[in-house]
C-alpha cells in the first residue's frame, strides 16, 4: 500500500499535468504509472525526476550505452536495492526493447554471481589487487 494516495489526472496540479503530458508524449502511450502518480503529490520533485530520468536513461546519449543495457543494469541495481515496484518496472520496459526469456535467465544468473561473490569478498575483507586498481 502506497503511504500517499496516487493521484488520478482530475487532481493534479497545471505543474504536474504538464509533466504527465511530457511522459505521455515521451513514451508515445496514455499510461502514467503509479511512480508518476505518487510524486505528483510534489510537482518540483516529479519534475526534477523526470527531466533526470529522460536525461539519464534516453537513448541520444552518443558514446553511452544502448537503452535494453541501461534497462538491465537498472534492474540489477533495483535487485540490489530490494526494490520491488522497480524491478518489475525496468523489466518490462527491458522486455519492450528486446530482452528474451534466455537473457533475462542470464542475467539473473549474473545478479546472482555477483551477489555471491560480492557477499563473500565482503565478508572475507579481500584486498583490492594492485592491477585492478585505476
Amino acid at each position: 500500500m502506497a503511504t500517499v494516495p496516487l493521484l488520478t489526472d482530475e487532481e493534479l496540479s497545471p505543474e504536474a499535468r504538464a509533466v504527465f503530458d511530457d511522459i505521455r508524449a515521451v513514451r508515445k502511450s496514455d499510461f502514467v504509472n503509479n511512480f508518476w502518480r505518487a510524486l505528483a503529490h510534489d510537482p518540483a520533485l516529479l519534475k526534477a525526476t523526470w527531466e533526470r530520468l529522460k536525461q539519464v536513461m534516453g537513448s541520444g546519449r552518443e558514446g553511452g550505452l544502448d537503452p535494453l543495457t541501461k534497462e538491465l543494469v537498472y534492474i540489477a541495481v533495483s535487485v540490489a536495492n530490494g526494490c520491488s515496484y522497480c524491478i518489475h518496472s525496468h523489466t518490462a520496459a527491458a522486455r519492450a526493447k528486446g530482452l528474451t526469456e534466455a537473457g533475462y535467465g542470464e542475467l539473473m544468473a549474473v545478479i546472482g554471481m555477483a551477489m555471491q561473490t560480492n557477499g563473500l569478498v565482503t565478508a572475507m575483507q579481500v584486498p583490492v589487487d594492485e592491477a585492478f586498481l585505476a
